[in-house]
């Protein structure tokens, strides 16, 4: 008995395995600070995803978005592929090359940095000048928060002056966390607590635990 041999190699085709999210490389925040006039801030808060690029031998075509927002939107984002998607997501993309020294992005959207971090004080003052029962008022958090978008990449912190107050075991004011989607909180509203005491909602605030 002989064994059949096939003329010819036959050919295994290599799909590349993308890397996942990282922070973006130093070479293309150099870029968005100096050239794009970006908050260094905000660059640090933002997520790249890369592949290799037929521009150069050691190019890589890029994508930049905001892993936070990805989130908000309850989408992963894997690698590179998974934003062909989710276009909406993308805030830069192009292709760079360490070697050559190289960056080139189209902007797809615009992103805020305009956004006012205010002191412990000025929170509570904003806490306190709540007047109507049901009345709110919202302040983007960073940090460690359990919430996600927004500019400061955390989501946002819901101080409502609670409309039962004062009624039997009511507290005056009630926190929650909310998701941020562009600059609009997502509204599924989870309570982190109750209080009489404005100080205490703005200590979380300022320094979310």
């Amino acid at each position: 008995m002989f064994r059949s041999k096939k003329s010819g190699k036959e050919e295994t085709k290599k799909v590349e395995k993308l890397p996942g999210p990282k922070v973006i490389p130093g070479l293309v925040q150099k870029h968005l600070v100096a050239e794009r006039k970006m908050d260094p801030d905000l660059v640090q808060l933002l997520k790249a995803v890369v592949r290799r690029s037929s521009k150069a031998e050691k190019a890589f075509d890029i994508r930049v978005f905001d892993e936070s927002e990805a989130l908000a939107k309850k989408v992963t984002v894997k690698d590179y592929a998974s934003l062909d998607e989710h276009p909406d997501l993308i805030i830069y993309e192009g292709w760079f090359d360490e070697v050559l020294k190289k960056v080139e992005l189209e902007e797809k959207k615009k992103v805020s940095s305009d956004t006012t971090i205010f002191t412990e004080d000025e929170i509570r003052q904003r806490i306190e000048a709540l007047s109507e029962p049901g009345s709110t008022v919202l302040f983007y958090l960073g940090g460690w928060a359990q919430a996600s978008g927004g500019p400061l990449g955390r989501g946002a912190a819901v101080v409502e002056l609670n409309p039962n107050y004062p009624g039997k075991n009511q507290k005056k004011y009630i926190m929650y966390l909310d998701d941020v989607d562009g600059m609009q909180p997502v509204g599924k509203r989870r309570k982190k607590f109750d209080t009489d005491d404005p100080g205490k909602s703005a200590r979380y605030i300022q320094t979310p635990l």
